[in-house]
């Protein structure tokens, strides 16, 4: 049982000349452990007044300005008290939270997994406060949008609203944590980054001496580490959770608990209303997208999605690594004036608190979306590649004008509409775990220093890129790369949906790996002579998880197998001229971990073999990618001549 005693509280305190008050407060959980949090109100008395209350629990610190905060393009990052400031005049209460072991909060960090009876905990306990009026919304971003999946997961009572901003697992096995089977290397990066600013970092200068020297890129080629023997081997709290993530390659009950596992508790998900907001180039698109479809089918409460061009959290940005998608990329000055003001208007919709006869109170978008392409292709002052791009809205995803296409994969390297015929035809490929292809972009964050998300020219790798050796060549040079393209594109093609690759493999090893890129391919112009290689979504599988991630089942060499490889879904529009591109190979590193072919755990083994890997493309076993497309196959068509 939780104890609504009331918790010490410091006296409040006056922020922005007497306008702010802001007021520390230790939060009771279940099991006597107390979260620091701070109340910020637009008086020293809350109590006066009982308001919705906006809950923000981060593990980044409660009083830090981040840069995932960042309101206009044009302003600097707000700090708290200004956010907080901005939903107080808007007769909001805002609570700050410190998560279990980070900040001032008592307790034992361990990411993920005690988010959902925390975040539960803290809404009851706020319920019971007279400045409360019953109603608690979540908001924030990344992990502060895990914690709110976590806590719906756990039928958290009186959590009226969502805002989940590039974050919320659907299922983390599938996106986040892993993807195919694959372990998704920003996680030792994130814990590397955060481990330095740990209260145990914070209490011995040593110890965050020796995490401030780790050699990253160094120990990342020292793969598979063991206990002891990491990067994190200084401080074994965040060595023992991120080894346990990496150990946990299999879907059990690891990945069953609420925190990680939204998919299989949508059911205890309260019926409010929610806002999901992703990133082309964030890694959980795919939560994304599945939290708002499912939640829009079971709720009757409305859910509403939002995709724009960015990187993680990068809202108020018109690029996303080498390329810019122009000024109407950002949600400042095109959604809203800014992204306090986009969530005010969201906070007042969901709760009902809109004026009637205002402009704001007529019907949202249930899908609002960023088309990337129509620009010219050229570099602009700053030096990218200026692709352009346009929102859109639409009732649904994948969007109402679009249909389900199947381009067919050839040995001649073509993508093409018509199914193989031939009785024979394949491309087989030797992939070596210690030569992987390097990552270059995509959905990464938290990836620095070994890699850096975003839309990249895979033609032109460079000392920049972890894992590229010279001379340099572009990425389809390799012989590991199965590179398939369509002919140059007779009219506008526009892509927007899910991406997914079904082929037919055999390989000399026990397992293997199998991945995909799509990428848009723009033809030479005078600023990039070699052309434009712009990836959009790439994907992997593990293939001992051909049958089930639940029970790995090693392969036999030279059989072929059929299996399924997923990108997050993307939107794109191909110009006329340009080339849809499909990229094969066995390895993307390091966005995910490398597979040994041995049939071991990757988490343990020492040992690697080199791969014999085939990609079948006959009549008996038509290797495709399945993309959505605007009008369906007809786009392909050649356009009447006038």
């Amino acid at each position: 049982m939780i104890s609504y005693d009331t918790p010490h509280a410091c006296p409040p305190e006056p922020l922005h000349d007497g306008a702010l008050w802001r007021r520390t407060l230790h939060v009771p959980m279940r099991d006597g452990v107390r979260l620091a949090a701070d109340l910020y109100s637009a008086s020293p008395e809350p109590e006066a007044t009982a308001l919705p209350v906006l809950l923000e629990r981060t593990p980044y610190g409660r009083r830090t300005q981040r840069g995932s905060d960042q309101d206009r393009s044009d302003a600097p990052v707000p700090r708290p008290e200004d956010i907080a400031r901005h939903f107080t005049e808007a007769r909001y209460h805002v609570v700050r939270q410190d998560c279990r072991g980070r900040g001032d909060s008592e307790g034992t960090f361990v990411k993920y997994l005690g988010e959902g009876p925390d975040g539960a905990d803290t809404i009851a306990w706020l319920r019971k406060q007279p400045w409360c009026d019953g109603r608690v919304v979540m908001t924030g971003v990344s992990y502060s949008a895990h914690v709110q999946a976590a806590a719906a997961a756990e039928g958290a009572r009186g959590l009226a609203a969502m805002f989940q901003d590039s974050g919320g697992f659907s299922c983390a096995y599938d996106a986040g944590m892993r993807m195919g089977g694959a372990f998704e290397l920003k996680q030792v990066t994130w814990a590397l980054r955060h481990a330095v600013q740990s209260p145990e970092a914070a209490a011995d200068p040593v110890l965050r001496e020796a995490l401030l020297r780790v050699d990253v890129p160094g120990w990342f080629g020292a793969m598979p580490w063991r206990p002891g023997c990491t990067p994190l081997r200084h401080l074994s709290a965040y060595e023992d959770f991120l080894l346990e993530q990496w150990r946990q390659d299999t879907f059990g009950d690891y990945y069953r608990t609420p925190a990680l596992y939204g998919r299989g508790f949508y059911g205890r998900f309260p019926d409010a209303p929610s806002l999901h907001m992703g990133s082309w180039y964030d890694p959980y698109v795919r939560s994304t997208i599945e939290n708002f479809t499912a939640l829009r089918e079971l709720k009757s409460a409305p859910s509403y999605l939002v995709m724009g061009p960015w990187t993680h959290g990068h809202r108020c940005e018109t690029h996303a690594g080498e390329v810019d998608f122009g000024p109407r990329a950002t949600l400042d000055g095109n959604l809203a004036p800014s992204y306090l003001e986009f969530r005010r208007r969201w906070f007042d919709r969901a709760l009902g608190r809109e004026d009637e006869g205002s402009a704001e109170s007529g019907d949202l978008p249930a899908v609002q979306y960023f088309l990337m392409g129509g620009g010219d292709g050229r570099r602009d002052a700053a030096g990218r590649m200026r692709h352009g791009g346009a929102w859109r809205t639409d009732t649904r995803w994948p969007p109402t004008s679009t249909a389900p296409v199947a381009l067919y994969l050839t040995t001649e390297g073509a993508l093409t509409l018509d199914p193989p015929t031939t009785a024979t035809a394949s491309v087989t490929y030797d992939f070596d775990p210690h030569h992987p292809v390097p990552t270059m972009g995509g959905q990464v964050t938290s990836g620095e220093p070994v890699m850096t998300g975003g839309a990249y020219d895979q033609n032109a790798p460079d000392a920049r890129v972890y894992g590229a050796r010279e001379p340099y060549l572009p990425l389809d040079s390799r012989p590991d790369v199965i590179s398939l393209t369509t002919p140059p594109l007779q009219r506008d093609v526009v892509l927007a949906g899910p991406v997914s690759a079904r082929l037919h493999i055999s390989t000399t090893a026990r397992d293997t790996d199998f991945t995909i890129k799509l990428i848009d391919v723009h033809p030479p112009n005078p600023d990039y002579p070699h052309g434009f290689a712009m990836n959009l979504t790439d994907g992997i599988v593990r293939c001992r998880f051909h049958r089930s991630y639940e029970k790995p089942e090693l392969l036999t060499p030279g059989e072929v197998y059929e299996i399924e490889v997923t990108a997050p879904d993307t939107a794109n529009r191909f110009a006329a001229g340009h080339r849809i591109r499909l990229d094969i190979s066995s390895s993307n590193f390091p966005r995910f971990d490398v597979n040994t072919n041995t049939g071991e755990p990757e988490a343990a083994a020492r040992r690697t073999v080199v791969a014999a890997n085939t990609v079948h493309m006959d009549a008996e076993h038509p290797s495709h990618v399945r993309v959505w497309v605007e009008g369906g196959a007809d786009a392909f068509a050649q356009p009447e001549r006038v």
